[in-house]
């Protein structure tokens, strides 16, 4: 079997908890002690220069919604946009061994008609990434609708990475899942009230859509993850089996000031009244998770 990095991005109250592969983000339970952040590199093979991410769109997602995600990752390596950027956001990931990692979309492959059910098993997410095409330093990015089920979905994880293999060679893969009809509370804070912990109140999502804002802050997690990670012999604190890696060991912080519970101080919309801090191709605006910063050893914010 296949090695699997699981992402489990649960609310900021934040205990960084073992489950098998674990190679994420927000936990329900309060970190006691902050630890020394340190991520060691492993000498492992690391996604760098041009990597292409594949899209496989599992179920069903409306055009709006589609495009809030590739808008997304078409500003991870734009030159267009003003600060504070997407762009500048993904730059921390140059300080990281291999140097500049720019991004491009590639495949999209519509699954439309469920092809595989409604409730998926890690292998079927594998099978279904191998589907937008092996290619070497490459990400294939599964992403599920709301009313689709992924084992550990909302229990354990909002996404994963890991490793799939073809007849060819390993691949790197990732999935997120729509959480907004399932757990938003756990998968989509903090533009939902979290279902446990300090209750404060949601903050409005910076394209209107809770579910898809949501994957957004969980697919950056997933993909700085992966291109630093990717195998996992790469940047990570702690175990390989349950790893810290380039966001996810900053986890629930958004801006500065941020505690369990609080996101930070963040910008607001004058308008919409949503909350972003960084902005992307096409006016999008968006709310991105900080990043280990391997030159001063801290959490990165833009804001």
């Amino acid at each position: 079997m296949a090695p699997i990095y699981h992402l489990a991005i649960l609310s900021s109250l934040l205990l960084l908890s073992s489950f098998s592969r674990v190679a994420s983000t927000r936990k329900l339970t309060a970190l006691a002690e902050q630890q020394p952040l340190v991520l060691k590199y492993h000498n492992g093979q690391l996604l760098s220069g041009n990597v292409t991410v594949n899209l496989v769109w599992y179920g069903k997602f409306s055009p709006i919604q589609r495009s809030i995600v590739v808008d997304f990752l078409k500003s991870l390596s734009s030159a267009k946009t003003p600060p504070p950027s997407v762009s500048s956001w993904w730059r921390t990931t140059e300080a990281y061994e291999g140097g500049p990692r720019s991004v491009a979309v590639g495949n999209e492959v519509l699954d439309e008609n469920y092809s595989l059910g409604k409730s998926l098993q890690t292998p079927q997410v594998i099978s279904l990434a191998s589907k937008a095409g092996i290619k070497n330093n490459a990400v294939n990015v599964v992403l599920t609708s709301s009313d689709v089920v992924v084992d550990g979905f909302c229990m354990s994880r909002c996404g994963t990475h890991g490793a799939g293999r073809s007849k060819e060679s390993k691949f790197a893969y990732a999935w997120v899942g729509n959480s907004e009809s399932q757990c938003p509370g756990q998968c989509a804070w903090p533009f939902h009230q979290p279902i446990y912990g300090p209750q404060t109140p949601p903050l409005v999502a910076p394209n209107g859509d809770v579910g898809v804002d949501g994957m957004v802050i969980n697919l950056a997690t997933v993909l700085a993850g992966t291109v630093t990670n990717p195998f996992n012999n790469g940047y990570y604190q702690g175990s390989s089996d349950a790893p810290l890696e380039a966001v996810s060991a900053c986890t629930g912080i958004f801006g500065k000031g941020s505690y369990p519970g609080y996101p930070g101080e963040v910008l607001v919309d004058k308008t919409s009244g949503a909350s972003y801090n960084a902005i992307g191709e096409n006016g999008r605006k968006y709310l991105l998770p900080a990043m280990w910063d391997p030159k001063t050893t801290t959490c990165k914010v833009l804001v």
